[in-house]
């Protein structure tokens, strides 16, 4: 389950999601062509919802118009109700003429004058609202030409509305999957070792997420798409918290690195996790896959969590900033992307790129390390850089817990004489 002070519904995870481009600008834009080509006062898209109408977009002539975007009414009280159930005529060019209009109190209250209304209908033929128009006045020129016209820029609106809705459903599934894993505690954390290639020792363990349907999607589009629907964090401490619940089982000489995402640390929250955690046994890696946007802020951010935990930056040279990320943000260690460290035995391109980043390690006082090793031949190429540490499938696959530990407990062979596949994994 979520932290105390990190749970939110689902109704709370919506309403704070950022402010996106709707349907209802567009709509008004609308209104406002309709109702000046019409010479009417006011114009309205409207919802019928729980037994009343809702005004979702309002265009008036003037400032201080009676209609607002946002009110409702009950039904059973409008003139929308009555023009789609067929007991008001769709053009009203005087409404005092008209009995069933003079029945309402509204008539008489803002006052209407001439009224032309259609239904908004979905694709399904389902009725949305209404979209209207109406003048203070009478006015007789109103024609079936105008109504024509009027139809035709509903259509236009229903769509729009239908395509908001869409989305706005999309999001509420969205939502309700993340929320719902983080409620129901779906997620599980597994442990990859990080050698160090001098002796073949492991010295840390990173702490990888693994999700329900992990065979089909990668973690990383989990985050991804928590972080766009403003659960990122929420998700994020989920994980740094399951994770950290390891780090008593982990030899005290091995330490534990977790990954953050900028965000998660300008929070606040990663702080607060790290009020209990033992010094000098964590390394928070920062990835570089994610864009920042205030790197003094974030620096700034990242001063009190050095006391508990070393910074690296992960994802080295396949990110957003490049080397902007070590510049400003002064880590102590750095992690070579995989894309690096793939091939590069054979790729000189690759091996020249690894070459200058670990020499600008070496500069900065930085421990470098490369992710991603799959071959005997990767991780000599490594070594002949000069690079001492390093993770990946040809040293061991990500473990739960216990195997971890097991692995831990065993001597790996030399990655100067590099062991056949699968060798680190003896103590599977």
């Amino acid at each position: 389950m979520l932290p105390q002070a990190s749970v939110r519904t689902i109704g709370d995870a919506l309403s704070a999601l950022p402010a996106t481009p709707d349907a209802t600008s567009d709509i008004r834009k609308v209104l406002g062509t309709i109702r000046t080509h019409l010479g009417m006062d006011v114009a309205f898209a409207s919802e019928f919802t729980g037994g009343r109408r809702v005004f979702r977009a309002v265009d008036a002539a003037e400032d201080d118009c009676p209609v607002v975007a946002g009110a409702s009414d009950p039904l059973e009280d409008t003139y929308c109700q009555r023009v789609v159930d067929g007991r008001m005529p769709e053009i009203i060019r005087d409404a005092a003429s008209n009995a069933e209009a003079m029945s309402l109190g509204v008539t008489t209250a803002l006052p209407v004058g001439a009224h032309v209304g259609v239904p908004l209908r979905l694709s399904d033929g389902r009725i949305y609202g209404t979209f209207c128009c109406f003048s203070y006045r009478p006015d007789p020129s109103l024609t079936e030409r105008d109504l024509a016209m009027l139809r035709a820029f509903a259509e236009i609106a229903a769509g729009r509305l239908e395509e908001q809705m869409r989305r706005d459903t999309a999001v509420e599934e969205r939502v309700g999957r993340i929320a719902g894993l983080l409620a129901e505690g779906g997620l599980m954390t597994v442990f990859q070792p990080i050698y160090d290639l001098e002796d073949g020792r492991a010295v840390g363990v990173e702490a990888l997420s693994r999700f329900p349907d992990a065979e089909t999607r990668p973690p990383s589009d989990w985050f991804a798409e928590a972080a766009e629907i403003g659960l990122g964090v929420d998700l994020e401490m989920v994980a740094l918290r399951r994770a950290l619940t390891a780090l008593p089982s982990l030899p005290p000489d091995v330490y534990l690195a977790v990954n953050v995402s900028p965000a998660a640390i300008l929070s606040g929250e990663v702080e607060r996790f790290l009020d209990e955690t033992p010094a000098n046994r964590l390394v928070l890696e920062i990835t570089e896959h994610q864009a920042i946007l205030d790197y003094v802020a974030l620096a700034r951010a990242l001063d009190p969590l050095r006391r508990r935990a070393r910074i690296a930056i992960d994802d080295v040279g396949a990110g957003y900033s490049g080397l902007r990320h070590i510049l400003d943000l002064q880590p102590d260690l750095i992690k070579l992307d995989m894309s690096l460290t793939r091939d590069i035995d054979r790729d000189p391109a690759r091996f020249a790129l690894a070459f200058a980043l670990a020499e600008f390690a070496r500069g900065m006082g930085c421990e470098l390390i490369a992710e991603g090793v799959e071959t005997a031949g990767e991780m000599r190429a490594l070594c002949e850089l000069g690079v001492t540490r390093a993770q990946g499938y040809y040293l061991s696959r990500p473990l739960p817990l216990p195997r971890i530990q097991a692995l831990l407990a065993a001597k790996a062979p030399s990655s100067k004489r590099p062991a056949p596949r699968g060798a680190l994994r003896a103590a599977k």
